[in-house]
């Protein structure tokens, strides 16, 4: 009689997630509570990607050196499967890694900052790159061959990426990311010495653990639609969707601390969030500029935009903004009656001038402005008083 097969004892998912977040502790500061519950949630998707559609991309950012990136990047690599630490690595060394033999990378780049900096220039085959990977039907296209021979082969992208570095990351890699904005630490905060002899093995028992606990969870992940909080939706639902199932699937206090990690990184990616140029003018005009005014000459709104503190207009690549960048930037959006923005004639005091009707803008601020702060849904985007005599 053959001896009965040995079956894995179930693993309790929230109490190891428990361990990864204690894990991270140990050796990370990370500006808030809920980067901690991110960055567990994210260690655990890595070992269950097939289970969804999209993965965020993991982001570790400062505006200085020294402000803890590199040691959080190095935490991640000993809990996620089959990590590959890339600085400075081409496009086509990682789209070639993420389809070869060995199985899919878990992708670490540290000083992105090199790659997509002010100094760096554009990278558009790596941004493409991460763009494309975010999505599991994600491929990078190349010409394989040799002469007349070649043809095109697609190779699969799709591939958990997390990237640590100064600065910002372009706005298409920002709105697929988990933005944790590092800083240094303060006197107060103290971190034990990460030492890899002693602590890779560590995070590694952990990392087996998390993928022991993934085949037990994917069934329950695979089919799971988490409910969004409040006011997600759109690009952050898709960053965070994958996360809230696993939280979901661990149980304990996750499901909770999972959402409320959601909204508070979602928020605060918001706050620092400027958009395009183009939303940042029509931003600025409504919250600045043509406040309780139904109309305004051109020459007053360049003063008034141009005199804005902590604005670009003043400084467009040496030159402050003019008549002529004004006019061409909302010439991009539309009315309500789907006719692109311009300037109309305002009567004014001393003569007829050139200038802008915000009636004109209400349809573009409705579409692509975040709200008002302070503002509520019975509270009018624009409320205006009488035209502003000139």
């Amino acid at each position: 009689m053959s001896a009965p097969a040995q079956t894995t004892a179930p693993i309790d998912g929230a109490a190891l997630l428990d361990e990864v977040e204690a894990f991270h502790r140990r050796f990370n500061v990370f500006p808030q509570e809920a980067a901690y519950v991110a960055v567990t949630l994210w260690d655990a998707h890595a070992h269950l990607l097939d289970c969804f559609d999209s993965t965020p991309r993991l982001a570790f950012l400062s505006p200085e050196p020294g402000s803890g990136k590199s040691r959080a990047l190095e935490i991640v690599e000993t809990l996620v499967p089959r990590p590959m630490v890339a600085v400075n690595a081409s496009a086509a060394a990682l789209f070639r890694a993420v389809s070869g033999p060995e199985g899919r990378p878990t992708i670490l780049f540290d000083e992105i900052d090199t790659v997509f900096g002010p100094k760096a220039g554009d990278n558009e085959e790596l941004r493409g790159f991460l763009n494309a990977g975010h999505r599991r039907t994600g491929v990078t296209y190349r010409c394989v061959g040799d002469g007349g021979n070649q043809t095109v082969q697609a190779f699969p992208s799709y591939t958990a990426v997390a990237v640590a570095g100064l600065g910002s990351l372009p706005d298409t890699i920002l709105t697929r990311s988990v933005i944790i904005r590092m800083r240094r630490r303060a006197r107060n905060e103290a971190v034990e010495p990460f030492r890899a002899r002693i602590h890779e093995k560590e995070g590694n028992t952990l990392r087996d653990r998390l993928a022991q606990w993934a085949e037990q969870a994917k069934g329950v992940v695979m089919g799971a639609w988490p409910e969004m909080p409040d006011g997600v939706s759109d690009r952050p639902a898709d960053v965070w969707e994958g996360l809230l199932s696993i939280a979901d699937a661990a149980g304990g206090d996750w499901p909770s601390r999972a959402r409320k990690a959601c909204v508070a990184l979602v928020e605060a990616s918001r706050a620092t969030d400027k958009g395009s140029l183009g939303i940042r003018l029509l931003t600025d005009l409504r919250d600045h500029v043509l406040i309780g005014i139904d109309r305004l000459p051109t020459v007053a709104i360049l003063d008034r935009l141009n005199a804005l503190d902590d604005a670009p207009w003043a400084d467009l690549n040496g030159k402050p903004l003019d008549n002529r960048r004004l006019s061409k930037m909302l010439s991009e959006y539309m009315t309500g009656d789907n006719e692109p923005i311009g300037s109309r004639n305002i009567r004014t005091a001393g003569g007829v001038l050139k200038g802008f009707f915000a009636s004109d803008l209400d349809d573009a601020w409705a579409r692509y402005c975040p709200p008002p702060k302070g503002a509520t849904s019975a509270t009018p985007l624009h409320p205006r008083s009488e035209p502003l005599n000139l």
